[in-house]
């Protein structure tokens, strides 16, 4: 088979592999553009597949909306530097916008054609990798919908429209105002971003943190009489949940409310009940483990300075 310039080019393109190397593997796969990309990786050719095994912890959070639905996602990079770039934040954003048209699910939507391309968003985050020179990750993908009444968003550590380092989702359900409930899910997005609640109510705590909790609260007061024990862990879980549940927080915008009474009184405003169906938080890099370092060091070796 006749192995074309433009091929070859193709394929350079999405690994960053040498011209030599992707002609190699085009002739090696009789032209399969896909089956060249695996050739390369498994030759350790691609850089993009060197690339892979590097720490990406920093890069964006994505979130698209409709009014009646919003997704959030996650794309990861190796530096701060990345988030900056015009080429990373237009991918996060196109990845966001995919994850809402499938419902918030990762692997569809890492599956799912690229926004203007044939190719699929995951084919399209190594291509970036290639081009810009750092591994990344998309990470996690969630969406949040209601049948009748608004899902607010907001985006703490701004670095563009619908891109920073919190996202949160907040859905309310009402067949009200969407104007004044839109209003007051961004509002209590905002909540979300800054106390990190766990659950929406003490029903939805993992029972094993619950048992966990309680634990800790009888340990502290061993000794006592197994009554007066069990009245104290008591009311040791009630402040526990005055601190966790999002419905039992003070609110942040006005602390002598909870968030509960403030939906309540949205429905005065909207003009029909309002429930808080559910709730989504997105900080990024939360739970990678990062490897201390010494940035001056890093440069200066980079250098080759001491």
């Amino acid at each position: 088979m006749n192995i074309s310039a433009t091929m070859v080019k193709e394929l350079r393109e999405k690994t960053g592999a040498g011209m030599m190397d992707c002609k190699a593997a085009l002739i090696e796969t009789a032209g399969d553009i896909e089956q060249a990309i695996d050739w390369l990786r498994k030759k350790g050719l691609s850089k993009a597949a060197k690339k892979a095994g590097r720490l990406a912890a920093e890069g964006l959070v994505g979130i698209a909306s409709d009014g009646s639905r919003a997704a959030v996602v996650e794309v990861n990079s190796e530096t701060d530097f990345v988030a900056r770039n015009e080429t990373f934040q237009a991918l996060v954003r196109s990845v966001a916008t995919t994850a809402l048209a499938n419902d918030g699910d990762h692997g569809k939507t890492a599956a799912a054609t690229y926004p203007g391309k044939s190719h699929t968003v995951e084919d399209e985050v190594r291509e970036t990798i290639a081009a810009i020179g750092e591994n990344m990750t998309f990470r996690r993908s969630a969406m949040l919908a209601v049948g009748a009444g608004a899902v607010g968003s907001y985006m703490h550590g701004s670095a563009a429209d619908g891109l920073g380092k919190i996202g949160v989702l907040v859905a309310l359900e009402s067949d009200g105002k969407t104007d004044v409930l839109a209003e007051v899910a961004r509002k209590i997005a905002m909540h979300v971003a800054a106390t990190n609640p766990v659950a929406i109510d003490a029903s939805g705590i993992d029972p094993a943190t619950v048992e966990r909790e309680k634990a800790i609260l009888l340990e502290k007061h061993q000794g006592k009489p197994a009554n007066v024990q069990e009245k104290i862990a008591e009311s040791g879980l009630k402040t526990y949940y005055k601190e966790v549940c999002l419905l039992e927080q003070p609110f942040v915008h006005d602390g002598s409310k909870t968030v509960a009474q403030v939906v309540r009184e949205t429905e005065t405003q909207a003009g029909a009940p309002v429930k808080l169906t559910g709730f989504v938080r997105f900080a990024l890099g939360e739970g990678i483990e990062k490897e201390a370092s010494d940035f001056a060091a890093e440069v200066a070796a980079a250098a080759g300075t001491n």
